[in-house]
């Protein structure tokens, strides 16, 4: 089977491999029909993680078919189409059980790596995979663009939203105009959200989180989004503020432009190793956010509402690419090209 692999920074590979088997009891064996690249894989491609050359790809979103399963595994079966989240959550668990799959106690090996290639060995399967009615045949490509958001930037965005406790009335910001961002914003308006300004400097993406919901756009960073913020919020500054990047100076802005009491909502990948916590303190900002409860989500809420049409999440794909054109969707992403690239494998 093919897979990629970081053959160095910015440059993708593809290998011939051997396909996965069943290692233990609670594996499920996935034949990958969709995949895509997420905006954490280039901080492997750009070099900014530390870079050997030969690793896995960090891909970890996919839609599947079950191609085989473990002793232990009851939900589903071989031939089941399944959206494949990048957390492997086992329901049970204390963190599980109060809707924080993404950090699940039971097990350490919770996150997904390697989904770019034509099989893929799912660990813990019982629970965390989310079964999509019918087959893949069964839907648009657009459809089928929804469901795979659906195991990580849909849920993702829809964290910062819950964790940030968005509610009807809210005025939220949201940092960051990558997919997840993009989301944040649908969940946003999904809970109720009057007030979402985004934060884009480029005008496809700008024009999507106007689409998603987004009632104003700030471009500019640092003191003088601050500035702008503040002046669009009359002075108090919003509710909830969602992160959805991970840089410092994105870091540095959610801090200063909530209202005192306003929770930020963190999913962005930290990448800055200090953070000021005297600013927040005096605001009395509530802080709170990690891996997102991918399975909880689809289960309760998002799934339903791609099915149904209530939620269109899928257009964060702006451009499709094959598995043998896995160095074109790094590339296009890291080019800001496109704002994510979707990987058909057949």
């Amino acid at each position: 089977m093919k897979k990629a692999f970081f053959a160095k920074a910015g440059q993708m590979e593809l290998k011939d491999v051997e396909k996965p088997a069943v290692q233990a009891a609670d594996d499920v064996i996935l034949k990958i029909v969709r995949t895509c690249v997420c905006g954490s894989d280039l901080w492997n491609f750009r070099g900014i993680n530390p870079l050997k050359g030969g690793e896995e790809n960090s891909g970890h979103e996919a839609l599947g078919i079950v191609e085989e399963v473990g002793d232990d595994i009851t939900t589903v079966k071989p031939g089941d189409f399944v959206i494949a989240p990048f957390t492997h959550g086992c329901g049970q668990c204390a963190a599980c059980r109060a809707g924080f799959d993404g950090s699940c106690e039971d097990h350490a090996d919770n996150f997904s790596n390697g989904v770019q290639g034509e099989y893929y060995r799912f660990q813990h399967g019982q629970w965390s995979l989310v079964k999509v009615p019918g087959q893949p045949s069964y839907y648009s490509e657009g459809m089928l663009k929804s469901l795979l958001t659906l195991a990580d930037v849909m849920a993702t965005g829809y964290h910062a939203a819950r964790v940030a406790n968005v509610k009807d009335g809210d005025t939220v910001v949201v940092m960051g105009d990558g997919a997840v961002g993009l989301c944040a914003i649908i969940a946003a308006k999904m809970r109720g959200a009057k007030k979402i300004i985004s934060t884009s400097r480029h005008a496809d993406r700008e024009a999507l989180a106007k689409e998603f919901g987004a009632t104003d756009n700030v471009a500019e960073r640092g003191d003088e989004a601050v500035k702008k913020i503040m002046e669009l919020t009359h002075g108090d500054g919003a509710d909830a503020v969602l992160e959805c990047v991970g840089t410092e100076q994105s870091t540095d802005t959610v801090m200063k432009v909530g209202r005192p009491g306003a929770i930020v909502g963190r999913v962005g990948l930290p990448h800055t190793p200090k953070q000021d916590m005297t600013t927040p303190f005096y605001k009395n900002t509530i802080v709170a956010g990690g891996p997102a409860s991918v399975t909880t989500y689809d289960k309760a809420i998002l799934l339903k509402a791609v099915l149904d049409g209530e939620i269109n999440p899928g257009k964060v794909f702006t451009k499709t690419f094959t598995l043998d054109q896995i160095q074109d969707a790094y590339k296009a992403m890291d080019d800001r090209q496109v704002i994510k690239s979707y990987v058909v494998i057949d």
